[in-house]
């Protein structure tokens, strides 16, 4: 049984805000960790965790969070929502980008980081990377969001921006030149290449967004529910899986 089967038939403490096609296969994946970390407190860092989407529903399970990120906006409606959660004393919000992260946290000092859309924007993501693992303990875990390239390149030809779709599958970072938004897009092998440089030992890996973003709306309003079950049960499966608009992985700096 997958990770994803064996979530489901484990009750913590933990309590998953409601279900999203962009954040039900994530939580699946980090509330198995909580679950096998049983009671403990964790130390969770979020890099470029905004406004508090993860680590608001962290903090209510426990565990204390420290947020990264470059927006001073998002981290004044961090601290309101926290505040509102009453879990204010729970979290921390630090301004910083995903560049300077290693001079913002302690080695060794975290048990569970999350990095979400963080590694396509950074000048470079090698040395975003390894601060991630050095700032973890021996055993914590990682878990890591990134662009999908395969799926940038099928909307735009999608779209009728063949010329774009052309130039996303040529250029080595999966990027549609110096207007691109993006300054890389990730397949699985590349992106977990990234992180097993660091150290990192990736232990899974699933698509985020598979179908969702393909469904007509009238769809996917509509069967909002069927929806997420159904990119949960293909997030693991290639060739589902490496389709999805976002990679997630899931990774361990070894004990």
């Amino acid at each position: 049984m997958t990770r994803l089967g064996r979530v489901e038939q484990t009750r913590g403490r933990f309590a998953e805000p409601p279900l999203t096609p962009r954040t039900a296969v994530i939580w699946s994946v980090l509330r198995a960790e909580l679950d096998r970390r049983g009671d403990a407190e964790l130390t969770v860092l979020d890099v470029g965790g905004g406004t508090g989407g993860f680590a608001v529903p962290l903090a209510r399970a426990g565990h204390r969070v420290t947020v990264v990120d470059a927006s001073p906006d998002a981290l004044a409606a961090l601290t309101r929502r926290a505040a509102e959660a009453g879990v204010a004393d729970r979290i921390a919000a630090v301004q910083g980008d995903g560049d300077a992260l290693a001079g913002l946290v302690e080695p060794a000092g975290v048990d569970l980081v999350l990095c979400h859309a963080v590694l396509e924007v950074v000048d470079d993501p090698t040395p975003v990377v390894t601060a991630l693992a050095t700032a973890l303990r021996p055993g914590g875990a990682a878990s890591v969001l990134v662009a999908g390239r395969a799926a940038a390149v099928l909307g735009r030809a999608m779209n009728g921006h063949l010329d774009v779709a052309t130039t996303l599958a040529a250029d080595p970072a999966g990027t549609a030149g110096p207007r691109d938004t993006l300054r890389r897009r990730y397949d699985a092998p590349g992106a977990a290449a990234l992180l097993g440089a660091a150290g990192l030992v990736v232990e899974e890996i699933h698509g985020v967004r598979v179908l969702a973003d393909l469904l007509p709306a009238a769809v996917a309003d509509g069967q909002s529910a069927a929806v997420v079950e159904l990119e949960r049960a293909l997030a693991a499966q290639p060739p589902y899986r490496d389709l999805a608009a976002q990679l997630h992985l899931f990774a361990r700096r070894p004990a």
